[in-house]
């Protein structure tokens, strides 16, 4: 079989990747970009076993192709023992207690998203639900007024956006950036002088005994700002995607689509099954810190590897059959939300919200068509997803 490219910045790889992430899998299941200088594992028990190896997969040079400084010491860019420190003072108060405590606040904003629609409406999925409701969710959370949260929905939008075949990032993604953080810096100081009952106060007072030294310590100012922007980036950005890809997969899947809409007791298994069949997270960028050897390839120290979420759930050395969507499929491992030290602190939110954003969109319109042929796939490198999903209801 003929050689195939595989390069994450070209939009037709993104847009139906899964036919070369299954010759990725057959044929180069420890692949080598030799232009474009990176690595790929394919293959799950590869990303797992990768994922659970931070010492020689490390994720201080951030999670995307290029290999980045990060200029502030976000949780997802640290490896441990840095990361452990940030990790327990963030989970002291971001906790699944508080995220259960959630559900009405999520619940609430999604029914105002769409309790003015009727059957017969036609929306963007998009615009009209699933970029406003996470981010207004986790606005609510943070403390976050309301009269500022568009702006700060559509400058992370704008910052995650990327051109095809290209390393660069654009003027408007800089541009973005710049204002998000100008708004988060201000935001904190505001708390820092008038704390109030909201998760970045609880993260401002969070403390933690040292146990080298014995003294207490806090979230610096830095990770503090790095938290608001991860949460506001990867909580939004792949919840809006996540929901989006599975308003489409569902509609292809009018049966299961049904079922979901009428049983509650498959509605958990359902999102994960949606996860696996079409994450919105495709690739987990790590770099080599040793020599690592898999299938007689050894990948050398000190490049960057691609850990291919979207390949991994397509294994059929993992998965029966895994092209087939299949909300009855019980799971055992997946990797959709990392695994090891980087297992998503915010997975429990973002079951949730999908879970609660079907139960109140199906049980209102179980039958909503989707536009197929006017899909917009977003410009994103790092996050597969529908950019516009025109539905009728």
């Amino acid at each position: 079989m003929e050689a195939l490219e595989y390069d994450p910045t070209d939009w037709n790889t993104q847009i139906q990747p899964y036919e070369t992430y299954a010759w990725l899998r057959e044929n180069a299941p420890v692949y080598h970009n030799e232009k474009m200088n990176f690595w790929a594992l394919s293959r799950f028990d590869d990303v797992w076993d990768a994922h659970l190896d931070f010492d020689t997969f490390s994720s201080a040079w951030g999670q995307t192709l290029e290999k980045t400084s990060m200029p502030l010491p976000m949780m997802i860019s640290t490896d441990p023992p840095k990361h452990t420190r940030i990790r327990q003072l963030v989970s002291k108060v971001f906790t699944p207690r508080r995220i259960g405590e959630l559900e009405p606040t999520v619940r609430r904003i999604t029914v105002e998203r769409l309790e003015h629609l009727e059957h017969g409406d036609q929306i963007d999925l998009f615009e009209c639900l699933a970029s406003v409701m996470p981010m207004d969710v986790i606005s609510a959370m943070l403390g976050i007024p309301e009269e500022d949260r568009e702006h700060v929905r559509k400058q992370t939008n704008l910052f995650m956006h990327r051109e095809s075949n290209s390393l660069e990032i654009p003027e408007i993604a800089q541009s973005a950036m710049g204002q998000i953080l100008e708004y988060f810096v201000g935001f904190i100081k505001e708390r820092q002088a008038r704390p109030k009952d909201d998760l970045i106060s609880a993260l401002i007072g969070a403390e933690l005994r040292d146990v080298d030294s014995g003294e207490m310590t806090k979230l610096s100012f830095d990770e503090l700002l790095g938290f608001c922007l991860l949460l506001g980036s990867a909580g939004h950005e792949t919840t809006a995607r996540f929901i989006c890809n599975s308003a489409v997969t569902l509609f292809q899947h009018p049966d299961q689509r049904a079922e979901m809409a009428t049983n509650p007791d498959v509605r958990d298994n359902a999102v994960e099954e949606l996860l696996r069949i079409d994450p919105p997270s495709q690739v987990q960028g790590r770099w080599t810190t040793k020599p690592w050897t898999r299938h007689g390839v050894t990948i050398p120290e000190d490049v960057r590897v691609l850990l291919l979420t979207g390949a991994a759930h397509r294994d059929e050395r993992q998965f029966e059959d895994p092209d087939r969507f299949d909300i009855h499929r019980q799971l055992d491992r997946t990797v959709h939300f990392g695994a090891g030290h980087h297992f998503c602190i915010g997975k429990t939110l973002a079951r949730q919200e999908c879970r609660i954003a079907f139960e109140e969109l199906l049980g209102r319109f179980p039958d909503y068509e989707v536009d197929v042929a006017n899909l917009e796939w977003s410009h994103n490198n790092n996050v597969r997803g529908y950019a516009k999903v025109p539905i009728r209801l």
